[in-house]
């Protein structure tokens, strides 16, 4: 099945189950969405993913936009709103490139790490959407107070992002104020997603493996960069 008969397959299977209103708006995105995959601006799973949360979004009476700009040179994937609050959602398939096989878990942190801090002051929610099979690679600075950011630290985490993204770099201030809110765990089969808030995702996914981890040095002593270069700090976990 081609893209098209993919994205319009499971719109069809979407609708049945909204109100009218809903189902007409989620139509348009997936009409918009083809026109993005097509011009190869999202991939395929992407783009089934975003009319899943779309759908759940709509049906829980919010307006969805998809491609939204935040800002210049700033697009999150889907932009909702109701009128009393909103919420970004940026969608993750844990695509890594070619060029990053080497280290796919540090980019992997540096990309999941720099949308929390640059998306997530934009709208009173902020939201990753993921399938089952990625595991977020965020630390644990993402679930703390601001005011604690500094001792678990943040600068060793901006140098790992500024190793990836610089343009624009991200600040000092967007870490240190940076909140995730909730995983959307997206189950592309069944047409549904589970929804945790962070601290659920953080204490089912990412606890207990983040322990294990840091016993065998991940992710903060050793870490390489790039060019040969090695990232390190002397950080505790508490």
């Amino acid at each position: 099945m081609g893209l098209i008969e993919s994205v319009d397959s499971v719109t069809e299977r979407l609708v049945k189950n909204m109100d009218p209103p809903a189902s007409e708006k989620l139509e348009q995105l997936a009409s918009r969405l083809k026109e993005l995959a097509l011009r190869k601006v999202i991939s395929s799973n992407h783009t089934v993913m975003e009319l899943i949360v779309s759908a759940h979004l709509l049906s829980k009476g919010y307006d969805v936009e998809i491609e939204y700009v935040l800002a210049p040179g700033l697009v999150c994937d889907l932009y909702a709103s109701n009128g009393d609050k909103s919420i970004v959602v940026e969608v993750e398939t844990g695509f890594v490139p070619p060029e990053n096989s080497v280290d796919p878990v540090a980019y992997r942190l540096a990309r999941e790490l720099s949308k929390v801090a640059r998306y997530s002051r934009f709208s009173d929610y902020f939201v990753m959407a993921i399938p089952p099979f990625h595991i977020l690679q965020l630390p644990y600075i993402v679930f703390l107070p601001p005011e604690e950011r500094v001792q678990w630290g943040i600068e060793y985490f901006k140098k790992l992002i500024d190793a990836y993204y610089t343009k624009p770099p991200v600040k000092d201030e967007e870490l240190l104020s940076a909140k995730l809110h909730y995983v959307y765990i997206v189950l592309v089969d069944a047409l549904k997603l589970v929804e945790l808030t962070a601290r659920e995702y953080f204490q089912i996914f990412i606890e207990r493996p983040a322990i294990l981890l840091y016993r065998a040095g991940w992710p903060l002593s050793g870490l390489p960069i790039g060019d040969g270069e090695i990232l390190s700090a002397e950080v505790g976990m508490g």
